[in-house]
């Protein structure tokens, strides 16, 4: 029962993931139709990853008292409601009142779902589960495009995500009762098995937990800066990839479109690959792994090679990014204990989005002073701040293991 549920949670994660890419990916003809400026999609992503933040810090709580399958249900259908909104919105204004629902419906989704399947479920499931955040993620620039090629509205590619939304909320209605058979189910099996025992060697034995607020475990603050840095650069290329495309290589939209749906692939594809990998490799491995190819893709993209390069630095920044992601979020119960779990990851999903929502934005704002070419050297900048974040932890892990 435990895997055949496991289907579900994943597409759960596909709705998570198909709004995440459309905005950046439409936003060169949205721009045109609204008369905006080219910083309004760092504006209007910023009220999304904020009302994300706020979801996330309060995800602890709310999942305690209702449960991750009710949260999970109610999240999704908010955000389906939004996105048939903002395919409908007459003005730009509406965008910034429908990403109220978008950005506290994903936050909740978010921190939730990723605690839940780190309890529940080995290491390779984390991976696959993002692995369908991916698909879901290369599938909306994908849509889009598809409408764009055609000279049809991009509002039709926001219609379209918004009924298959609308689908994945019926299906995890039908499926509600579940969550909480397969959550007993899989305690059950981990005390038999005594698997909490390989939380020993963590950070999280420094005290009892019990007396110890979860911001102040060892190691916390280094793996939110990890977050802030990770999401950071995930966001940034989605969201300015296709302009940087368009206005630096000289890139028509849906051809810059196609482009950025194989970052979104190498992600996707990445993290389906990470979920066998991960039978033979431990997390802290493919996380640097992952972190070195991406630090390889971001320096392709800085040096001044012909347009094929940029394709293949898209690419690997997308396959570097694969597995950093769900391994830093497995390793969590590990690292700081399943007391905390949730409300830790909770913190990290907050501290991911205050990377979504000032990172990218940023580079925005200097783009419009200067251009959308800097798009690479801040790239540059974020990733390093990721791999010196996550190798602290290691450096305390160490520490704490002699």
């Amino acid at each position: 029962m435990a895997t055949l549920f496991l289907s579900v949670i994943y597409m759960a994660f596909i709705s998570l993931g198909l709004p995440d890419s459309l905005l950046g990916t439409a936003w060169p003809i949205m721009q045109i139709e609204y008369g905006a400026s080219l910083e309004m999609a760092g504006f209007i992503s910023m009220t999304i990853s904020a009302c994300t933040i706020i979801s996330s810090l309060m995800s602890g709580k709310i999942i305690k008292r209702f449960g991750t399958g009710k949260v999970t249900l109610i999240s999704c259908f908010m955000t389906a409601g939004a996105l048939l909104g903002i395919a409908l919105a007459p003005h730009l204004f509406w965008f910034f009142i429908l990403a109220i629902p978008l950005g506290v419906g994903a936050g909740a989704v978010d921190s939730g779902l990723n605690n839940y399947v780190a309890l529940h479920y080995k290491a390779h499931h984390m991976s696959w589960l993002h692995c369908f955040w991916g698909v879901g993620a290369t599938c909306g620039p994908i849509i889009m495009s598809w409408y764009m090629v055609r000279g049809e509205s991009w509002r039709n590619g926001y219609m379209t995500v918004a009924i298959i939304q609308f689908v994945l909320v019926i299906l995890l209605f039908i499926t509600l009762p579940l969550w909480d058979k397969v959550a007993l189910q899989s305690k059950q099996q981990s005390d038999a098995l005594g698997t909490d025992d390989k939380e020993r060697g963590g950070l999280s034995d420094q005290k009892n937990l019990s007396e110890v607020q979860p911001i102040h475990i060892k190691g916390v603050k280094f793996a939110l800066m990890a977050f802030f840095f990770y999401c950071g650069i995930e966001a940034t290329m989605g969201l300015w990839g296709s302009s940087f495309l368009v206005n630096i290589k000289g890139l028509d939209a849906a051809l810059a479109a196609k482009w950025v749906s194989f970052y979104y692939g190498g992600i996707t594809v990445g993290r389906f690959i990470t979920g066998f990998i991960t039978m033979k490799m431990s997390n802290k491995m493919l996380i640097r792994i992952g972190q070195s190819m991406s630090l390889g893709g971001i320096v392709l993209l800085v040096l001044p090679l012909p347009n094929f390069f940029s394709l293949i630095s898209f690419i690997l920044i997308g396959l570097g990014c694969a597995p950093v992601f769900p391994c830093m979020i497995h390793e969590t119960p590990i690292r700081f204990g399943k007391e905390h779990s949730q409300t830790i990851i909770g913190y990290q999903m907050a501290c991911a989005y205050v990377g979504i929502t000032f990172l990218p934005p940023l580079l925005g704002w200097l783009a419009a002073r200067t251009t959308i070419g800097i798009l690479p050297f801040l790239g540059l900048i974020y990733i390093l701040g990721m791999l010196i974040s996550s190798e602290k932890i290691n450096e305390l892990m160490k520490k704490r293991q002699v």
